[in-house]
């Protein structure tokens, strides 16, 4: 059985979405689940630059047929396991977002639980990452911008059969009206992370600053998220393989097993060629 993957999405930059993912992972690793977050945001890769991890080859090299998922891992802080991507614009030009499917289905024979970091905007890379989840998690803050974008990310999900599994409303003050938010969104809110001043800006926040209100709600959001997870594998999954260094995952081969056809995996393509026929 295959791991479970969260894609965390939102319309609008700056929100919060890559300290989600970082945070949440860390929690779900010191809960004693197998975690790996991958750097979609091929745009503007900063999940690597803010856990301070320099690794190559990174995703983007991946994703231009130039190495192996195998080889793009790297362990991160809280013992969680990164694909980092790279800033360079000729890498960004090289990527080919349409290769994520397989990178995150070979990641999820290894791991029990995958995290997509995505980027901000409606755009093919961005989308993909929303047909390849299990669970969608949404974040924004209170500002009006980025909850209507947040809504259009939402709308684009339900349209690729995306299921949403709740929103995260960040930088959160004691003017912020949540229950208003959350109507706007009409989504279930798992969580609300207030702007924490005594919080330190050093990722993971889950261990720098353990004590703050922000890493409490990062907390409280992944035994959330632990709970949908269990709820969809009768109790967690076991990952089938490990990726070891020499290990073969280059993402233009197929292994037997994927060339032979199956609902499932029918479904998958009919699911990535829908993402790119809402751009065509």
């Amino acid at each position: 059985m295959t791991g479970y993957v969260y894609t965390i999405a939102g319309g609008k930059g700056g929100v919060g979405k890559t300290t989600t993912a970082i945070n949440v992972a860390v929690s779900l690793q010191d809960a004693g689940h197998d975690v790996v977050v991958v750097d979609a945001d091929l745009g503007m890769a900063n999940l690597g630059a803010m856990l301070d991890v320099d690794h190559e080859p990174s995703l983007h090299q991946v994703l231009a047929g130039k190495a192996a998922v195998s080889d793009a891992i790297i362990e991160g802080p809280g013992g969680i396991t990164v694909v980092p991507g790279e800033r360079n614009l000729e890498a960004f030009a090289d990527a080919d977002p349409a290769k994520l499917r397989k990178v995150v289905k070979a990641l999820s024979t290894a791991y029990e639980i995958v995290l997509i970091d995505t980027g901000a905007g409606l755009s093919h890379e961005t989308t993909v990452p929303l047909g390849l989840a299990d669970g969608v998690l949404l974040v924004t803050t209170a500002d009006e911008v980025a909850i209507g974008d947040t809504i259009k990310t939402a709308q684009l999900a339900e349209r690729i059969d995306g299921d949403v599994v709740g929103a995260v409303l960040t930088r959160a003050d004691d003017d912020t009206n949540v229950s208003e938010v959350a109507d706007k969104l009409d989504m279930e809110m798992l969580a609300v992370v207030p702007e924490d001043q005594d919080a330190t800006r050093d990722e993971p926040l889950i261990i720098n600053g353990p004590d703050s209100y922000a890493a409490e709600a990062y907390r409280r959001l992944a035994s959330t998220l632990e709970e949908i997870y269990e709820a969809n594998t009768e109790g967690g999954v076991t990952p089938e393989q490990e990726f070891e260094p020499s290990a073969t995952t280059d993402t233009d081969e197929e292994s037997p097993e994927e060339s032979e056809s199956s609902d499932g995996e029918d479904d998958d393509e009919d699911d990535e060629e829908g993402v790119f026929g809402l751009f065509n």
